[in-house]
């Protein structure tokens, strides 16, 4: 199944999506920005999203701002042009399919290439808040798959 945060634009402040034939800078402004929970399709656990963005063409770019409470994880996913996850808050993990499941902090920049499988969330104990920047390629950014399971989840932790 795929969905792509771009989904949520409707949510994103009229002065936001006013970008389309625009030639003046835009600002979307905190108190402006849109909250919503995490579609349990994709997500498990708690989770918001803030200021979700799709920009208009030629730009192919989308992001958001991702809180996960405690326990909380996406499920396992791929971006055709990989994703760039810049931590702002926590501690959290993530995973690449047959890969070690790594822990990162507030200040670490992550990258995923395209087209690998892999999941991120908070720890078991801990919330965490990243960016997620990613590109559309033929107009997707994401292909959603199956949920993580409580056994990939709590795996030790493995070695970079």
């Amino acid at each position: 199944m795929e969905i792509g945060l771009c989904r949520f634009a409707a949510l994103l402040p009229v002065a936001a999506q006013a970008q389309q034939g625009a030639t003046d800078m835009t600002i979307a402004r905190k108190a402006e920005l849109k909250t919503v929970d995490g579609p349990a399709a994709y997500f498990t656990g708690t989770v918001t999203i803030t200021g979700q963005f799709q920009r208009e063409a030629p730009s192919r770019v989308s992001g958001a701002i991702v809180h996960f409470e405690p326990g909380a994880r996406t499920a396992w996913h791929s971006h055709p042009a990989g994703q760039t996850l810049i931590v702002t808050e926590g501690v959290g993990w993530t995973q690449i399919a047959d890969g070690p499941k790594l822990e990162f902090h507030a200040g670490d920049i992550l990258w995923c290439p395209a087209d690998h499988k892999h999941w991120h969330g908070a720890t078991a104990h801990q919330a965490m808040t990243h960016i997620a920047i990613q590109e559309a390629v033929d107009g997707t950014p994401v292909t959603w798959m199956e949920p993580v399971t409580e056994a990939d989840y709590r795996a030790p932790l493995g070695t970079e």
